[in-house]
């Protein structure tokens, strides 16, 4: 298909994640235009080739399709509600790539559509490398003749066999709340085992030579006694800052996270502030559970 066939992209936010996608994007044929809060990003994807703009309401402007990689919901839903609604056209597509509560989702979809846009949420998993390489899982809400017309732009961020048309609107982001949570309990569960030892006052070497060290389950704690036994425990991530979208999609719906409330409320207590993977302002389970001891 020829450059000119293609629809142009707009993409905003070229951090870690999305300066990588808007790559891909670019460099598959894509007329691109970038635009980041960070200038210096922004001279990086000219460089590329791609072409970059001076604020949102120009890449919604000049896009057929506007596409987004932002650090928080609260960072989509006020540019969505400031740039996007008040500037969408008739057939205009928007995608967020980013972690959104479920409500804000389908709340602005409502919005759009009123403007004759469609918003698809497609939040992605697989971090840096994923998006260099174009092998993200990508969870895919929104209406699905619009999501089919452009998986072939997904599939250039995403392993084709892992864009998984989820549902309706906000079912990509439900299922991106599976994921985060398996990943976050996960971790919670492992760090808590590991401090009920050393807070009983085992060496963590020990703790983790004789119960990491393996396969499956094992293989996974042992991630989690290195990062404690290297001294870097107080960084490792719960997903904190997103735990607050699953617990209202949740009380919304009218079903309990138990776990993931105690998690919640554990952390937010804490007086420990760090950044997490993607530089959000986080808590550290880690420091909460062994204050005190001498493995803080």
């Amino acid at each position: 298909m020829e450059s000119q066939q293609l629809p142009r992209i707009g993409f905003i936010g070229l951090g870690n994640m999305g300066g990588r996608m808007a790559k891909n994007l670019h460099n598959a044929g894509y007329p691109l235009i970038g635009y980041d809060i960070d200038a210096e990003k922004c001279g990086a994807l000219a460089a590329t080739g791609a072409s970059a703009g001076k604020d949102a309401p120009e890449i919604v402007k000049n896009s057929d399709v506007v596409m987004t990689s932002l650090r928080s919901s609260d960072v989509f839903c006020s540019v969505a509600e400031e740039h996007f609604v008040p500037n969408a056209r008739d057939g205009q597509v928007f995608i967020d790539l980013g972690t959104t509560g479920v409500a804000k989702t389908r709340s602005l979809a409502t919005a759009l559509a009123k403007k004759g846009a469609t918003l698809i949420d497609a939040p992605v998993s697989g971090g840096p490398n994923g998006s260099e390489t174009g092998t993200l899982r990508i969870f895919v809400g929104g209406d699905a003749s619009v999501v089919e017309k452009h998986r072939s732009i997904l599939e250039i961020l995403g392993e084709p066999e892992y864009v998984v048309y989820c549902g309706r609107s906000g079912s990509g982001q439900i299922v991106k709340g599976v994921n985060q949570l398996a990943m976050g309990l996960g971790a919670a569960a492992y760090m808590e085992a590991m401090a009920f030892g050393v807070c009983a006052g085992v060496d963590p070497v020990a703790i983790r030579n004789v119960v990491g060290m393996g396969s499956g389950w094992r293989g996974e704690f042992d991630r989690i006694a290195e990062r404690i036994v290297d001294g870097t425990g107080k960084k490792l991530v719960v997903k904190y800052p997103e735990l607050p979208y699953f617990l209202a999609a949740a009380e919304a719906a009218g079903f309990e996270i138990p776990l993931t409330e105690a998690l919640y409320e554990f952390c937010k207590k804490g007086d420990y502030e760090m950044l997490d993977n993607m530089n959000r302002s986080s808590r550290s389970f880690w420091h909460e559970l062994t204050k005190g001891s001498e493995e803080e």
